[in-house]
């Protein structure tokens, strides 16, 4: 076997003996978060962050040119130049290996092996408790309450809507390292989370944000209502610490919030949190929760549940390549197939566990 074959392969071999070692040894796959993870993702976050733009956005954009251009291409030079097919191929060959070695190699050392960890409630709650539809309801009063107080304290636009005013990044940052001495694995560097340039595909695909492996960048789409980017930031930057289960990445993203002497920042982080504690006491059909519901202030309302400026889609309809409903079906099976492919059996249905996290901190912590 040719040497420029060889490499590559011994090093796609090293990634899925390090999956698979990840998925099938939780201990190894705490001991690689807490050892040897920091030491690969802070330089290599420090690194990318120096980029004013994402590298992850741009190396993406890079890979689709190659193939819509690098596939006439080769058929060109393939007829033009018969005589050296051999030598053009083996080129060709050769740059796909590579590309797929570093993606498949990036990829496992930031995010496949971290999937295996033990899972955050046994590391810090009494998972053994069970919790009852009256604790559900209380957390969700609780929330409400807080949400209401928040809604007169945060600033708001002519037609009495949450503004996020400035840049919450360094905020963040500071929320991030505010919960670090209770999880040390969120201790250290933090690079500013960046705006997608094409965030039109995001919304289609409606994500708030991304985190790229092969790039170790937390990214955000620069669309949205600003009145998510505080708690998208934070559940981003979970992610770069290694923390790859979206359920841990919510709950992290909350309690850092919360955390934040910023109200804009606290007041992001439980309208995320609201939903989501919402959508399971009427999934479970908690009736005697309806008058909770009733105490939600008309601030609140006009703030809950928005991902898009209104009028966002008539507004760029020109930019629709495909239909919005085709690209967020496929961006939704795409995620929940990756997911479960990660050992997630739920799927995107995982975002939702955050509320069992929610209720374990506040009612069974250890």
């Amino acid at each position: 076997m040719k040497k420029r074959y060889k490499i590559p392969l011994i090093i796609l071999a090293v990634s899925l003996l390090l999956t698979a070692a990840g998925r099938l040894l939780p201990a190894f796959a705490d001991f690689y978060a807490e050892n040897v993870f920091p030491y690969i993702s802070t330089p290599f976050a420090f690194l990318s962050g120096l980029l004013p733009v994402s590298l992850g956005e741009i190396l993406t954009i890079i890979g689709i040119l190659l193939v819509i251009v690098g596939i006439p291409v080769l058929i060109i030079m393939l007829i033009v130049r018969r005589k050296i097919w051999r030598q053009i191929i083996g080129f060709a060959m050769t740059t796909l290996l590579w590309v797929l070695t570093f993606v498949m190699a990036t990829e496992t050392l930031n995010c496949f092996t971290l999937y295996g960890c033990t899972r955050f409630s046994e590391r810090y709650f009494d998972v053994t408790a069970q919790h009852t539809d009256a604790q559900l309801v209380q957390l969700y009063r609780d929330l409400v309450m807080q949400a209401n107080e928040l809604a007169e304290e945060v600033p708001r636009d002519s037609e009495d809507r949450f503004e996020l005013s400035g840049d919450p990044m360094d905020a963040c940052r500071e929320a991030m390292h505010n919960i670090s001495g209770d999880y040390p694995q969120l201790k250290g560097y933090y690079p500013d989370a960046k705006p997608i340039m094409f965030s039109f595909f995001m919304s289609q695909s409606n994500l708030l944000g991304m985190y790229i492996p092969f790039s170790m960048e937390a990214t955000y789409n620069a669309d949205m209502v600003r009145t998510n980017l505080p708690s998208t930031i934070c559940h981003e930057y979970s992610h770069l610490k290694g923390y790859m289960q979206e359920d841990e990445a919510n709950f992290i993203s909350f309690i850092a919030t919360m955390s934040s002497d910023d109200p804009q920042v606290r007041y992001s982080g439980v309208l995320d949190a609201l939903g989501y504690v919402h959508n399971q006491v009427v999934s479970n059909e908690i009736y005697s929760a309806i008058e909770v519901t009733d105490l939600i202030s008309d601030k609140v309302r006009r703030d809950w549940f928005r991902f898009l400026p209104d009028n966002y889609w008539e507004e760029n309809e020109d930019k629709e390549l495909l239909p919005t409903d085709t690209v967020s079906s496929v961006s939704t099976e795409v995620s929940d197939a990756s997911m479960k492919i990660n050992g997630v059996e739920d799927g995107i249905k995982s975002y939702s566990r955050m509320v069992d996290l929610m209720l374990d901190y506040y009612y069974n912590d250890k």
